[in-house]
């Protein structure tokens, strides 16, 4: 048992003094959450100075047909999927097609007037104002994508432009949108292009639970269903999400952990944009007031100092954490909506950061 063969170990939480040991007390922490959270299915990959140096799936992709869950198995990381679309904007503005400082209304026309002014990059980092396409019960408008966005445009703004922080899907439907006239391609067919083939993903697809997609993990919950079911609170059931096509750049992508890690290391070596891009992407968005934002170009930044840590974070149960300063970057993927592994990755990061690395590997 697994248990029984790191008995040597320090105990979690204890900083680890060579590689290996950083590993096992990785997987011994995510046996761990596993049990506590009744988390079916996990997939974790650990890279440190640009190289994958732990990659672990454990558990079920489907629990009712006990399948396991393998490195293959798509896991959706649903708003992680900003994160792609920010390393698309930036793509788009190392080739001259956008300027994140201009307004929306010269890339995008039949917008709301109080709409044209906003920035770009006030899409990006959730300042803009808008009000929000989607609320608890899915899309608004009660109808199809087009009665949402008709719905959208007609309520007023919900803040100042620049004003606050407000976290949105409207703000990732209009960036899709330009992404799509600027380069003439569909959204999802430029990221696979220009993100998925560069970085060697070639299982990373788009879709919801509605979507038929092979090989894809089933989302579980333990959420009550207000059934009179006397365990309603605490018995394991299917989650279902949906996320419309409009809205793919803010929620879309199925992928795995060892994909996802591909692609920070691709990003890490400048290989999707410049180094300096990254940088950029990576600065807090300013609010009005000169204070940052909690979010930069398509990534929340969880710490500025004294060593950075930028994530993305999706469907409260996929995350990745990226430690720039420390060479260090965690995937963790899970199919528990309520897992929310970016409560626990700071904990593994702990097991990694003290061991020794280079200055080459810094992301510059």
């Amino acid at each position: 048992m697994i248990v029984a063969a790191l008995l040597w170990l320090p105990c979690l939480g204890t900083a680890a003094n060579t590689l290996d040991q950083a590993n096992a007390l990785t997987k011994q922490l995510l046996q761990q959450k596993m049990k506590e959270q009744r988390i079916p299915g996990v997939q974790v990959a650990i890279i440190k100075d640009n190289r994958i140096v732990l990659s672990e799936s454990y558990g079920l992709a489907n629990v009712e047909n006990h399948v396991p869950a393998t490195s293959t198995t798509l896991f959706p990381i649903n708003s992680a999927t900003k994160s792609f679309t920010g390393v698309a904007m930036m793509q788009l503005v190392e080739a001259g097609l956008v300027d994140l400082n201009t307004p929306v209304s010269r890339y995008l026309e039949d917008l709301p007037e109080a709409w044209r002014g906003i920035r770009i990059r006030q899409l990006l980092g959730h300042t803009s104002g808008l009000p929000d396409i989607v609320d608890q019960k899915g899309s608004i408008g009660g109808g199809t994508e087009l009665d949402a966005w008709n719905a959208v445009k007609k309520l007023p703004l919900e803040a100042a432009v620049g004003d606050r922080f407000a976290y949105n899907q409207t703000n990732y439907g209009l960036l899709a949108q330009i992404i799509a006239k600027q380069t003439k391609t569909p959204y999802e067919q430029y990221i696979a292009e220009h993100q998925f083939a560069v970085a060697k993903m070639p299982l990373s697809t788009f879709g919801d639970s509605y979507d038929l997609v092979p090989n894809a993990a089933t989302i579980y919950a333990t959420t009550p269903r207000g059934t009179l079911a006397k365990d309603d609170g605490n018995r394991l059931s299917k989650w279902i999400y949906e996320i419309p096509y409009s809205l793919w750049a803010g929620g879309g992508i199925q992928t795995t952990a060892d994909e996802v890690a591909h692609w920070i290391i691709a990003l890490s070596n400048g290989q999707l944009i410049s180094k300096a891009a990254v940088q950029k992407m990576w600065v807090p968005e300013k609010l009005n007031s000169g204070a940052d934002s909690d979010w930069a170009a398509g990534w929340p930044v969880l710490q500025t100092s004294p060593h950075r840590q930028i994530a993305g974070i999706g469907g409260a149960r996929a995350a990745f954490v990226v430690y720039p300063d420390d060479g260090l970057a965690i995937v963790v993927l899970t199919n528990l909506a309520g897992a929310n592994p970016q409560r626990f990755i700071p904990q593994i990061a702990e097991f990694y950061k003290p061991l020794q690395r280079t200055r080459s590997h810094r992301i510059e």
